[in-house]
């Protein structure tokens, strides 16, 4: 499943769907979290949307990986030209050279990166987009979080998206400045007290300046702002001050549940979380987070309570659909957790896929795959009933013995439902299948009933005469004397063995056609063993040998290897011996 998202991410960067193509690489990277070249992929599908910061995680990630991989330096090194930093891009290209020095990606990458590194600082854009691309920095977060009058927006969902349209397109910024909250946020990143309008605006009756203060001004720079406290963007009443206080206490006790968690202290992370509940029911990552004790704890009713009052809670507040998802991820964690049978999993699953379409989630789709998996292999053993399967296989013997072979296989095909451990039923579906000329069937049955019982002589019998209709004679000697190694007197097994020897001398006396020759020898060669023969240095020396110096060639037949490899290519009608 890994695979096939990352072939979907691979046709999407193709075609130039960057969005879709990261989107394809969290998917497979959901699914096998170890693999490097998929956060490699998805760092390029970032890094093509300008999401640098993004990119270079995913970067530092696939070195973190594969450290000797010399592509995931040049993953690295176009993430940190892409956030301007040309010195660790020179860095991180030059690591990958070490490993690889003539890689061209690479010198071409170092080389941009040096003449980034040289050139003379550019101004930089003016106007809107320059302060929109204030929003691109890596410092946004650290400056939001250091700042206590802007630490409380981070975990507010609304805000959270604002921040998350402006980094994608810095030109909507413009929509968003009408909201308090965003422009605090801009004067802190400007290092500059933005006045309100309503305090700016002159009064029309203020008379104009003297004429000698119109003086052009000298060359303005920005004044220098002492440090002191940030003031209230704007007054608050008493109701509004004691409603801060309470999330802010809030933080702090969801703060103290989270390290109780980390240490597996669960009741007391249960005790803060409710207590973080009171203070601030608004925000929802505080049921969610006690869910996940919650888990922990095995109290998985008690987390399903939680995680539908988030849900509910979430709706009515708008909240991110991200955590939306996660409440009901882990009410779906909760519900498997619950099932003891396969039906029990049906609601777990939709409650999965509700998830889903929330937001996809690799962690959410692997728990939806899991959970398939699961009551498919329940179903299985809810359905395993041994006597039931022995009535079945009788039903199928009776058929058998009328020739009644597809009705035979029906039957046969529920005994192994009921009991897909019986290796004789195997045996007869595999009968079955030979007599109706299904070959590949019939040899993937025999097979199976060997792997269940080795010492079912039988099953030799069946997978043999299988490939001796094949006209594998070699393979069918080697399963017959299989078989007789454990009953050596079995007389289906020697006569089988007779048959074999009876079809490869024809061969070697040239007693066969040459339709059918070259009918065997197509289907040995494609045979991994005979071609692995035939690529042999030395075998290829003896039948060398063999052609054009006989009496040399004694002393490689005095070989048992070389021996066992020449009858295998004289069974498989390669090579003839007279």
């Amino acid at each position: 499943m890994a695979d096939e998202a990352k072939a979907k991410g691979n046709a999407a960067f193709s075609a130039g769907r960057f969005e879709e193509a990261a989107r394809h690489f969290s998917d497979a990277i959901g699914l096998a979290p170890g693999n490097h070249v998929l956060y490699s992929n998805r760092s390029a599908a970032l890094a093509s949307l300008h999401r640098y910061s993004e990119a270079l995680a995913d970067a530092e990630k696939t070195v973190e990986l594969k450290p000797d991989w010399a592509k995931g330096y040049s993953r690295l090194g176009a993430a940190h030209l892409g956030l301007g930093d040309a010195a660790s891009a020179v860095a991180a290209y030059e690591k990958g050279l070490a490993i690889e020095p003539n890689n061209e990606g690479l010198k071409a990458g170092l080389e941009d990166a040096k003449k980034a590194a040289a050139a003379p600082p550019r101004r930089g854009p003016t106007g809107p987009d320059a302060i929109g691309q204030m929003f691109q920095g890596p410092e946004l977060w650290s400056k939001i979080a250091a700042d206590p009058t802007t630490r409380a927006y981070l975990e507010q969902p609304d805000f959270m998206q604002m921040l998350r349209e402006v980094q994608r397109n810095p030109s909507n910024l413009n929509m968003y400045l009408s909201d308090p909250r965003m422009m605090q946020v801009l004067s802190l990143m400007l290092n500059i007290k933005i006045q309100r309008p309503e305090a700016s605006e002159p009064s029309q009756s203020t008379p104009p300046p003297p004429q000698q203060q119109q003086t052009p001004p000298p060359e303005a720079k920005p004044r220098e702002v002492e440090p002191e406290p940030e003031p209230e963007p704007m007054d608050l009443t008493d109701e509004d001050k004691e409603r801060k206080e309470k999330k802010a206490a809030a933080q702090k006790e969801k703060e103290a549940g989270n390290a109780a968690y980390k240490k597996k202290d669960f009741e007391t992370a249960i005790q803060h979380y409710s207590k973080a509940l009171e203070l601030d029911d608004e925000d929802i990552s505080y049921l969610t987070n006690r869910a996940a004790v919650y888990i922990e704890m095995g109290k998985y009713d008690e987390c399903i309570k939680d995680c539908d009052k988030a849900v509910e809670r979430g709706r009515e507040l708008r909240a991110d659909f991200k955590m939306i998802s996660r409440a009901l991820t882990r009410k779906g964690t909760a519900l498997v957790k619950l099932a003891k049978s396969s039906k029990d999993f049906d609601i777990a699953i939709e409650t999965f896929q509700k998830a889903l379409t929330e937001h996809r989630n690799p962690d959410t789709l692997k728990k939806l795959n899991e959970a398939e998996k699961a009551k498919k292999e329940l179903e299985q053993q809810e359905y395993y009933d041994p006597k039931l399967a022995d009535e079945e296989r009788e039903k199928g013997n009776e058929f058998f013995k009328q020739q009644k072979y597809p009705e035979a296989i029906k039957h046969y095909t529920e005994a192994l439902r009921r009991n897909p451990k019986d290796p004789r039923v195997y045996s007869n579906r595999a009968a079955c299948y030979t007599k109706l000329g299904a070959m590949p069937e019939g040899l993937k049955d025999a097979e199976r009933c060997l792997e269940l019982d080795p010492t079912f002589t039988k099953g030799y019998t069946r997978k043999g005469a299988i490939q001796f209709f094949m006209k594998e004679y070699d393979k069918a000697m080697e399963t017959y004397q299989a078989g007789l190694k454990l009953d050596a007197n079995n007389q289906e097994l020697l006569d089988g063995v007779r048959r074999c020897v009876e079809q490869i001398n024809k061969a070697n006396r040239g007693e066969i056609s040459q339709d059918e020759l070259q009918e065997r020898q197509n289907k040995a060669m494609q045979d991994p063993e005979i071609q692995n023969i035939l690529t042999d240095p030395i075998m290829r020396q003896v039948l060398i040998d063999l052609q054009e110096n006989p009496r040399a060639s004694q002393d490689h037949l005095k070989n048992p290897g070389v021996m066992q490899k020449i009858q295998k290519l004289v069974s498989a009608g390669i090579v003839q011996m007279r």
